[in-house]
């Protein structure tokens, strides 16, 4: 490690340590907010009041149209193939669900479950807040746009007009119109689905090149082949299959041109995949079924856990054997350097 980055790492190390040193209700508070998820709770809070906002109050960005324009002009399904209660049957409950019976199959410890929870629920969250935004700031004319409108007879062809066009009396049907880009069931369905994929093939380490062995540093460093499991591979890809299919469909109620379905699935695979590697590390890892750390008391199982109550570590492939590079994966290191004395003899 550089001088300059082992000087700025100490650094760190020494302005939390010195706020967790703080007495009184300032430190009691400082304390629990370090050695704590509470953040993560309060962004997805946050998140979530602000979505519901925007559901509630946000009008969209009315683009103007033509009446005779053959792209909008399909037929409006009264009954779509995937409605929002299946949506958030699928694609929210029934992973959540599934999350839970994993990680007590496994029997997972309840720290866990609450990075599994936490970490899913964040990428529904974030995905949806994205997504409604950026429909309501595009304001795209879905395929169905002229059957939701209800055009009076007297609007003219071949000209450019407004929503004041419009006799629908329903605001949502009319004003969801113009919500087409990017698909919302796609996004959604590709965060909570894929995050139970992403979930699964690191549980079952379906991508993981190599197996820790258990014993020390030098033993934890060794390479051991893993058999590549095509049940378990196909299982893991089951989730994906679901979200595609809830995709197509947005296509095939005339909900969404192809182009809003593509960029809703790649918007709520990358956000779910961003958000599970703030906790997991990668799927070629050799720990990838644990966490990147985990408050003392937590992470007992692995023996993770730091004597003076902080964060624990998860080794990875890039550390080397013997106190090579390690890569900070959870928190700063509060440890204390330990001085080493010349090198003896051998024996």
């Amino acid at each position: 490690m550089a001088p300059s980055t082992l000087h700025s790492s100490r650094t760190r190390a020494g302005s939390l340590g010195s706020i967790e040193s703080k007495h009184g209700l300032i430190g009691s508070v400082s304390r629990w907010w370090m050695r704590s998820y509470t953040s993560d709770w309060v962004a997805f809070s946050l998140l979530l009041v602000g979505y519901i906002f925007i559901a509630a109050f946000v009008e969209p960005f009315h683009r103007l149209f033509t009446i005779n324009d053959i792209r909008i002009s399909f037929p409006h399904a009264e009954v779509e193939r995937v409605p929002v209660s299946h949506l958030f049957a699928y694609a929210l409950f029934l992973p959540l669900a599934l999350l839970t019976l994993t990680n007590y199959l496994l029997s997972s410890p309840r720290h866990i479950h609450h990075l599994t929870t936490l970490g899913f629920l964040t990428s529904i969250i974030l995905t949806t807040f994205l997504t409604d935004l950026i429909k309501n700031m595009v304001g795209r004319p879905r395929p169905d746009l002229i059957a939701r409108c209800q055009p009076h007879p007297d609007t003219p062809p071949n000209k450019l007009v407004g929503v004041e066009v419009c006799t629908q009396t329903d605001h949502h049907t009319l004003h969801d119109g113009w919500r087409s880009f990017p698909s919302g069931h796609s996004s959604f369905a590709f965060a909570g689905l894929g995050y139970l994929a992403l979930f699964w093939c690191g549980q079952f380490r379906v991508f993981s090149s190599s197996s820790s062995g258990g014993g020390g540093v030098i033993d934890g460093m060794e390479k051991v082949l893993v058999k590549r499991d095509l049940l378990k591979a196909l299982l893991c890809l089951s989730p994906l299959l679901g979200a595609l299919m809830i995709a197509i469909s947005r296509c095939m109620d005339y909900r969404h041109d192809v182009e809003d379905v593509c960029v809703g699935a790649v918007m709520g695979w990358v956000i779910t995949y961003w958000n599970y590697r703030r906790y997991w590390p990668r799927l070629s890892s050799g720990r990838c079924e644990e966490p990147y750390s985990g408050m003392t008391g937590e992470r007992e199982y692995a023996g993770q856990g730091d004597v003076n109550g902080r964060y624990g570590r998860v080794r990875d492939e890039e550390e080397g054997a013997g106190g090579g590079f390690q890569r900070n994966v959870g928190t700063f290191d509060l440890t204390p350097p330990v001085e080493l004395g010349p090198l003896g003899s051998p024996t």
